[in-house]
């Protein structure tokens, strides 16, 4: 490793993972972020996960906290930020890496109930705004910091569900208020648009209803157009690292999609 981001303090807000078969987005950013130096503050409504993407960092020589959060609950988001500095003396980076939509209850508009569609409001946007609400005055202090939020190509696509397509949309335009609005004080913040991704969050959840795993895999790649295959959640580390590292210092406010061009059938 090159020490892409040696010497940053990293809050990651999900890096546990639903299980399953294969690696989430968040623990694979914070397993990066951690073999290129920075020091990583895990976030996690499931602590045991938390730990667990804790321990893997620390065994390979990595420096990693384990905290227990639900974004829902602006006080628990609070005391996460504030632990953060406590332990590590700052933040550098925000990973906002939080969000559902058939585990939460989403649906098609006519048939979504109401106390869905507010909890998937809660969990997919709200949440993140809180994160950034309470992290951002440390980096406007500090005066710099990276703040990632992950939206995904649903927000450019004909996603059937109602819930998660409008949060995903709306992420985009939060992000874009915290860049314009944070730049004065060096503060960049940025979006990741994941395409079709074989990561437990989008599979398993499928499987759990019903779906046959490798017919749905094979499905879900076919529509891939490079490569025929999915992405990883390794490929929304990669991206991330380079828009939380310094050789993306002239970058914010832009929406990046990592999804294998499936986005150019639109």
């Amino acid at each position: 490793m090159s020490g892409r981001v040696a010497g940053k303090v990293a809050i990651i807000v999900g890096g546990g993972q639903t299980p399953g078969e294969t690696i989430g987005n968040g623990r694979a950013t914070a397993l990066l972020l951690a073999q290129e130096g920075a020091r990583v503050f895990v976030a996690d409504r499931d602590l045991e996960s938390a730990e667990d993407t804790a321990d893997l960092i620390r065994k390979a020589g990595g420096e990693a906290t384990a905290c227990l959060v639900d974004v829902v609950e602006e006080e628990q988001v609070e005391a996460m930020v504030g632990a953060c500095i406590a332990t590590y003396g700052a933040i550098d980076i925000l990973h906002n890496n939080v969000g559902a939509s058939l585990a939460l209850g989403d649906a098609l508009a006519t048939e979504l109930s109401v106390e869905a569609f507010d909890r998937i409001i809660a969990v997919n946007l709200r949440g993140m705004w809180l994160a950034s609400k309470h992290a951002l005055p440390q980096m406007r202090k500090q005066e710099g910091g990276s703040i990632i939020n992950i939206s995904s190509m649903a927000a450019r696509s004909a996603y059937p569900y109602l819930g998660y397509k409008t949060t995903k949309v709306a992420v985009v335009g939060l992000t874009e208020n915290l860049a314009a609005y944070h730049a004065d004080a060096g503060v960049r913040v940025n979006a990741i648009l994941p395409g079709l991704m074989n990561t437990p969050m989008a599979i398993e959840p499928r499987v759990a209803a019903g779906a046959d795993r490798a017919e749905l895999t094979a499905q879900r790649d076919s529509q891939v157009l490079l490569g025929r295959k999915m992405g990883t959640g390794w490929d929304i580390a990669r991206a991330s690292l380079f828009l939380h590292s310094d050789e993306a210092s002239f970058i914010t406010g832009i929406s990046l999609a990592v999804d294998g061009g499936s986005g150019l059938r639109r």
